[in-house]
């Protein structure tokens, strides 16, 4: 069974989605479609725009999210997941790619998803670290013990948990995990503390955008980041997806249950080969690959 599985925020590069443009007429009208509904040249920015320009959160979140969505489309009839999966981010191009978003509303709430998220951060001075080396367990009790806003953020593979929260708490949790014994506790250079309860702003924003658009059956299942689980049924869709801001990706998690439901090639979709690379640490034997048209 195959699984394509969507990047998220990071995987950016300069030249992104440039061949594509160059190779496919549909490629072409997807990419001025963006221009309107974004309200710049988003384009220009991804084929030629500098490291800097691309950081920018309302231009990286709908630059990921269209080199994703855009390479699905271009597949055509080779397109046939049997199961989807997306990072953070990447989760609403698997929902695009799973036909339960329309392409046009996708990308309105991804625009709308990364204002919400840099309006939150600019609320409180707050970060992300990752912490390698310790069990799950270890760093979820240790988070729980520190004064102030620290929560596991992104299980990305065994072995490797992002936390997230207030600048003096991360700072306090990166000592007192080292002392644990991990082998590394890296702060990130990021906008804020994604995936934790600062983002509640931006959840009550996006939760209004997510509930006004429309959901349809998807065409097989999604893997959602709160909950690791497939689901099908649009609704429950719609609120794991309003939990996920301020919620944990659950990707470990997602890994090992695409796996457990027969999942025996992934194949991503977007920038990078990041999400390819947590599958091998899972599973070392699993065919993975990069799309391409």
């Amino acid at each position: 069974m195959k699984a394509y599985v969507f990047p998220g925020q990071g995987a950016q590069f300069s030249g992104m989605g440039k061949d594509l443009y160059e190779n496919s007429e549909l490629a072409r009208n997807l990419f001025a479609q963006a221009n309107d509904i974004l309200g710049f040249n988003i384009q220009s920015i991804m084929f030629e725009g500098t490291e800097d320009q691309l950081k920018q959160t309302n231009v990286t979140q709908p630059a990921i999210f269209l080199h994703s969505t855009i390479l699905a489309a271009c597949l055509g009839e080779s397109f046939a997941p049997a199961m989807v999966a997306g990072h953070s981010l990447g989760e609403f191009s698997a929902l695009v790619a799973n036909k339960t978003l329309s392409f046009e509303d996708g990308l309105r709430l991804v625009a709308k998803r990364a204002a919400a998220m840099q309006k939150a951060c600019e609320l409180a001075p707050s970060t992300m670290a990752a912490i390698l080396g310790l069990e799950d367990d270890d760093v979820e009790r240790i988070c729980a013990q520190i004064d102030g806003v620290v929560v596991p953020a992104n299980y990305n593979c065994p072995g490797q948990l992002v936390i997230s929260g207030a600048l003096e708490a991360i700072d306090s949790a990166c000592a007192q995990l080292t002392a644990a014994g991990a082998k590394r506790a890296l702060v990130l250079q990021v906008g804020g503390a994604f995936h934790s309860p600062l983002m509640e702003p931006a959840r009550e924003e996006l939760a209004a955008a997510i509930e006004a658009t429309h959901f349809a059956t998807p065409i097989c299942p999604v893997y959602q980041n709160v909950n690791a689980q497939a689901v099908t049924d649009p609704a429950h869709i719609k609120a794991n997806l309003v939990t996920q801001l301020t919620g944990a990706v659950r990707w470990t998690q997602i890994m090992e249950n695409m796996l457990a439901d027969g999942c025996s090639e992934v194949i991503e979709v977007g920038p990078g080969k990041v999400l390819q690379g947590l599958f091998k640490k899972v599973d070392r034997e699993i065919s993975t690959s990069s799309a391409a048209i």
